[in-house]
């Protein structure tokens, strides 16, 4: 007789713990302190980064600029500071104290002049004493030759401490890869879901989550013991879940979440075919188990996606047939 999956009690336990989780961090505030030349682009970038008017831009260079906070839905704070040519003024020590409280520092260069500085570089090595969470945006790229000379030579005179992206915030080429870091460095603060859910590239997110969460399943699927994956499983499948329908501004339900996973995870004839498989064969767990629920992870995770998306109406009926076509994408894609 095929082993129950879980009791109902052990299944809110875990719904539980996890939206506690997520409604922590919903809670929580982000402080983000950026630091570059009066025209290093930085109102344009986080206002290309969250897709909406966060900053006005079009300050002129020569400006004396003071310290100028933009909140952004209320939890959202980035501090824009005053030029490097200012940050031994009378405003560095409350510079300074906004630089030690960052979440994260963005320090703006820009690859249309000149790149890293004596002055820069010397701010930059004051700045990381009091706060390492630090990344690089070389912005302005469109209007810039060798890039990867640049991020060669950026890196080579930071020792590659920091992560370096580089960016045009007019023509928002790789803005992917600047909310990628971000979100990098703000996951290891447990801030990356309130951050998520006020970006503009909602999808790209989806993606690192769903192949994230497809990687740990994988991982807990290599465990050759039957029945050790239910909890571990179902716990990663509910936080993937409820991660997506906050990203997309979703409610989900503990019934509602029961009822998905039973329809889709649970009921999968290969879930029941792969435990067969290693009551027989010594070790094949290990390679089965990590495919199948990596597979299955994954193939929930972008049917969730595709029904926010596409204003679907997340039911167990309506859920199931697009989890199978991504299942069987996932398949043709291993052969």
């Amino acid at each position: 007789m095929e082993k129950q999956w879980m009791s109902n009690e052990e299944f809110d336990r875990i719904f539980d713990e996890k939206s506690s989780e997520i409604n922590e961090q919903l809670e929580s505030e982000i402080l983000i302190a950026m630091i570059g030349d009066v025209n290093a682009g930085k109102s344009s970038t986080i206002n290309r980064l969250m897709g909406a008017e966060v900053a006005e831009v079009g300050a002129k260079p020569g400006e004396t600029i003071e310290i100028r906070k933009f909140v952004f839905k209320e939890k959202i704070i980035f501090v824009d500071t005053p030029g490097l040519d200012d940050i031994y003024s009378e405003h560095s020590a409350e510079t300074m104290k906004f630089y030690k409280q960052a979440d994260l520092i963005l320090f703006f260069l820009n690859a249309a002049g000149t790149v890293l500085s004596e002055t820069e570089l010397k701010s930059l090595k004051k700045i990381a004493k009091v706060n390492n969470d630090i990344i690089l945006v070389l912005n302005k790229i469109d209007a810039a030759d060798d890039i990867a000379g640049l991020v060669k030579y950026v890196g080579d005179h930071t020792d590659y401490n920091y992560p370096i992206t580089p960016i045009s915030s007019r023509t928002g080429e790789n803005i992917g890869l600047l909310q990628k870091e971000v979100l990098e460095l703000l996951e290891t603060k447990k801030k990356d879901i309130l951050m998520a859910t006020n970006m503009a590239d909602k999808s790209a997110i989806a993606n690192r989550w769903i192949l994230g969460a497809g990687a740990s399943a994988a991982a807990i699927g290599a465990v050759p013991i039957p029945g050790s994956d239910f909890v571990p499983l179902t716990a990663l499948q509910v936080s993937l879940m409820l991660k997506l329908s906050t990203l997309y501004g979703k409610k989900i339900t503990k019934d509602k979440a029961k009822e998905l996973i039973i329809a889709t995870i649970v009921g999968n004839i290969g879930k029941t075919i792969f435990r067969q498989i290693i009551k027989v064969v010594p070790g094949a767990g290990m390679v089965a188990g990590a495919s199948v629920a990596g597979g299955m992870t994954i193939a929930l995770g972008h049917a969730v996606k595709y029904a926010y998306e596409n204003g679907i109406d997340l039911t167990p009926k309506s859920l199931k047939p697009i989890y199978q076509m991504y299942l069987k994408k996932a398949s043709k894609n291993k052969e």
